[in-house]
């Protein structure tokens, strides 16, 4: 029985959260106790920038609407504590903290204190959309006596730029405390697998034992030598302020273990509590983070991507723990795809946004920071200047080709100049010269326009050889035209992840046993970066500069063979290049003229800024029109226009290994999250072009919302992976 003093309802005596035992007692959480809990934790996760008073108000106002009379009925009738009582009136309570907020601190609140409130359960809005949310009278039982906290002035300079950054971060500090401090009341279990997690100081020494053991056992070779000298200067790099770094280091020079030796030591130095690791492929994050879970053990180690295996974690509370940590990041080392952590950064999605707060003090290394889409390199650059101003988050650039992120670079157009970050710190001198030291290929170019069947006689009077197309169609094209003798593999995206994971490790198994004589293998740029393969000949389909290098370090990648070749070729006119980057970058690379040296860094440097002088915009979705106006950010504009890949395509399942078995699961019952995981394994994105073929051809289903199947076993080559053509059933009533 709810009791009242003064008709207004005692605040001890209302319902927060509420749930039955398993001995059918009614447990309840006040709405004091759950205010309390968010405002402590808030205020907790705001410190870490200098702002925890203002995450204190963002707790102690955010669940105020929970004191109306509608909305104590709506919890006592859908929890089934009063299951016949009547719900009068409207009980959404967001709206009425952020009427607080405003009476409060003035309408000068609404960017950190107003939308947060009003949005936590819906997602941040946009600002023409706060008046009619507020626009509505609080009930009369709320109490809204409530005293003005003091807050803090921030010690950073907030520019024009920062505020959708810091007022999204004030959001990501209430979500993620009202969703732990309702996780500890409902589900102990669940919040108790949040604790004990060791820290960088503590996983230190785990790294240099590694690092030790391999310079135990490696053998004396000049790469060796180097990859020693690389990890010595990123040791002694590693003792600097928080800032901006790159280390540019050709491939085979060690890169991954250097680089984490210089961000974990980096971070202790300066108080930083974790490591994030972006990448933008999902075949090295999942071999990054394999190498990871080896040195620091599957406890320590976050892999967070749309194809991650849970499978690879056997034990059940451990596999929990991990799916716990996806939420909000709270871990000691993550690695993630680079798609991940910036729509993060501009999302207005509770769930989303929840992990924003434990970037801050951390280290990032962006992986092949060369890929980063030009059409958003302005606000993604932004963003980072933000982070490390405000959040003190470092930045490691890696790569074996870096891109010019640095000064101001302006392009043929007025309108599409690049203001890049003001200072980066090179680790590696130049004196190292080492694109020379690990030179082990040149480079042979021919423009001359080949068809496929030019290109596969050429590929075919090599025994070992690896060839990189542009195009999933020219990828396919050709690997049809190869001789089908020894191993010859063909990778694209049109096989599913599972079934490309499959074909690496039978390639990489394959090139280890010397008795393989043949091995010809046709890819797309999925190959490309981060997959540790050695070939002692390649071929590449004319690409920019920095694909052409990223090919070549598949190639005699050990320096066994003294100076290999990687042969760089034209298709025929009728084969053009795609338009938009991928030509754009073609044209790049052919501007820098013949004769000169591919590997050298300031040819890379030179490319890149031609390649910047071709670019139209480097904000294509005019993230600063909706985002930098502290008076007028559009949050949910600017969150859906922020796609650095374009969700255009469609997941379809196909059939390889146990899907189907997994299909029929999911349809007796229903989704969960392990579930989805697995299938996500065997899942290809095709256009809708392709969609509407398979559609036509009747060999595709809907089994639920959202869910397409390609029903029929024979769609699915056990070579190309999907089929967009029907030749398979020519092909059946041949035979």
């Amino acid at each position: 029985m709810i009791k009242f003093d003064n008709g207004k309802l005692k605040m001890a005596e209302l319902i927060s959260h509420i749930y039955q035992d398993n001995v059918g007692r009614w447990i309840i959480q006040s709405n004091e106790e759950h205010s309390v809990g968010v405002a402590r934790l808030a205020s907790r996760f705001a410190g870490e920038f200098g702002m925890s008073e203002w995450g204190k108000v963002l707790g102690q106002l955010h669940d105020k609407g929970k004191e109306s009379h509608a909305f104590q009925q709506h919890i006592k009738k859908e929890s089934g504590y009063e299951p016949d009582i009547k719900v009068c009136g409207n009980y959404n309570h967001a709206f009425i903290g952020g009427v607080l907020a405003r009476k409060l601190y003035g309408k000068s609140a609404d960017i950190f204190f107003v939308n947060q409130i009003v949005s936590h359960h819906t997602g941040l809005h946009d600002y023409d959309e706060i008046e009619g949310i507020l626009n509505q009278d609080i009930p009369a039982e709320v109490n809204i006596n409530i005293g003005k906290e003091k807050l803090n002035v921030p010690a950073f300079k907030i520019q024009t730029n920062d505020f959708h950054h810091l007022a999204r971060m004030m959001f990501s500090c209430l979500v993620d405390a009202d969703f732990l401090d309702t996780e500890a009341f409902m589900d102990k279990e669940s919040s108790m697998l949040r604790r004990n997690k060791a820290t960088l100081y503590e996983l230190l020494p785990l790294l240099e034992n590694k690092l030790k053991d391999l310079k135990a056992k490696a053998d004396y070779s000049n790469v060796n030598a180097i990859r020693n000298q690389v990890q010595q200067q990123c040791i002694k790099m590693s003792d600097t302020e928080i800032g901006f770094y790159s280390l540019t280091v050709p491939t085979g020079g060690g890169k991954t273990l250097s680089s984490l030796v210089w961000a974990m030591k980096h971070a202790i130095r300066n108080g930083q509590k974790r490591i994030i690791i972006a990448i933008p492929y999902t075949s090295i994050i999942v071999q990054t983070a394999s190498v990871l879970r080896s040195i620091f053990g599957e406890e320590n180690v976050l892999e967070h991507h749309s194809n991650v295996d849970p499978e690879h974690i056997k034990d059940d509370r451990l596999q929990e723990k991990m799916k716990l940590a996806t939420e909000n990041w709270d871990y000691p080392i993550i690695v993630t795809t680079n798609v991940q952590l910036f729509e993060s950064m501009f999302s207005n999605k509770p769930s989303v946004c929840r992990k924003l707060h434990n970037i801050v003090n951390s280290v990032i290394i962006l992986d092949e920071v060369q890929t980063l889409p030009m059409d958003y390199l302005q606000p993604v650059v932004d963003s980072l200047k933000t982070y490390h101003k405000l959040f003190n988050v470092s930045f490691l650039f890696t790569t074996a080709s870096q891109p010019v992120l640095s000064g101001l670079i302006e392009g043929c157009n007025p309108k599409a100049a690049f203001k890049g970050i003001d200072h980066i710190t090179e680790i590696i001198p130049s004196e190292f010269r080492l694109h020379d030291k690990l030179r082990r290929v040149k480079l042979s170019i021919n423009n001359e326009g080949r068809t496929y069947d030019e290109v596969a006689e050429m590929l075919s009077k090599h025994k070992r050889v690896l060839c990189i197309m542009n195009t999933r169609r020219d990828a396919r094209e050709l690997y049809a035209r190869l001789p089908q003798e020894g191993i010859t593999l063909h990778l694209s995206k049109m096989m599913c992840p599972a079934h490309i994971s499959e074909t690496l490790e039978k390639l990489k198994n394959a090139l280890k046993d010397d008795t393989n004589e043949v091995i010809r293998v046709v890819s797309t740029q999925l190959i490309e970066a981060g997959v540790d393969i050695d070939f002692p000949i390649v071929y590449r389909q004319e690409a920019g500069l920095d694909s052409v290098l990223q090919a070549a370090g598949r190639c005699n990648r050990e320096g066994k063979n003294g100076l290999s070749t990687t042969y760089v070729f034209s298709l025929s006119k009728e084969h053009n290049l795609p338009k938009g980057e991928m030509q754009a970058a073609n044209n790049a690379r052919l501007s820098l003229g013949t004769g000169i040296d591919w590997f050298a860094p300031d040819v890379m440097t030179s490319y890149f800024k031609q390649l910047y002088c071709r670019k139209e915009c480097f904000d294509v979705k005019n993230m600063k029109h909706y985002l930098y106006n502290p008076k007028e950010i559009c949050f949910a504009t600017a969150a859906k226009e922020f796609q650095m890949i374009e969700d255009n395509g469609i997941n379809v399942v196909v059939c390889w290994r146990n899907s189907f078995e997994l299909i029929q699961q999911l349809l007796e019952k229903g989704p969960s999250y392990i579930l989805i995981k697995k299938l996500s394994k065997y899942m290809i994105n095709i256009n809708k072009t392709d969609f509407k073929s398979l559609l036509d051809m009747g060999v595709v289903s809907e089994k639920k919302e959202g869910l397409f199947v390609v029903d029929y076993k024979q769609q699915y080559d056990e070579h190309i992976g999907l089929r967009i053509d029907n030749n398979w059933a020519n092909e059946v009533l041949i035979q």
